[in-house]
């Protein structure tokens, strides 16, 4: 009998089998809570519609057909969507590669993942990103975002939290 050296075909160290898929629920939930939330502003709102909340947030209907603050607005929607699904093949590639211990990272991948094809799945079927969430402060308004850009936002924070941590190697 001989036992092959060959690194390939030997199991992974780190015990790699679905690596971290188990965060796609939260991946999942970014998703369903951004397109239920989308349609009941749709559903209610007409465009530029305002219901405020408190004296410093309403509910506004908007459209955007850019990227992050509208930039590159007018371009195709389907950049976006094509842009927005190599980002989740790449982060489902770092999920599957990153260690199963590292919870952060997994689930800052996880938002961040929900969030990019939250927007995509609207540029696909709407050809534009329905915003709603008006923050302002004395007349001064934060670019209207969504449920998609909010876990986009936290996922990144996460990620940088992650990076701040000390390691011991």
């Amino acid at each position: 009998m001989t036992l092959s050296t060959d690194k390939t075909s030997a199991p992974d160290e780190r015990g790699f089998q679905l690596q971290n898929v188990h965060w796609l629920w939260l991946s999942a939930l970014v998703i369903a809570a951004d397109q239920i939330t989308k349609q009941l502003v749709v559903n209610n709102l007409d465009l530029f519609d305002r219901i405020p909340l408190f004296s410093w947030l309403n509910l506004t209907l908007m459209h955007n057909t850019g990227a992050a603050f509208s930039i590159f607005a007018g371009a195709t929607p389907w950049f976006f969507v094509a842009l927005a699904v190599a980002v989740a093949v790449g982060i489902l590639v770092w999920m599957r590669r990153h260690p199963h211990g590292e919870r952060l990272v997994a689930a800052s991948l996880a938002l961040i993942l929900g969030g990019a094809l939250g927007n995509a799945i609207d540029r696909a079927a709407r050809g534009f990103v329905v915003d709603f969430v008006d923050f302002h402060i004395q007349g001064w308004h934060y670019p209207a975002f969504n449920v998609a850009d909010s876990a986009i936002v936290l996922g990144a924070i996460l990620m940088g939290v992650d990076m701040l941590r000390p390691r011991r190697y």
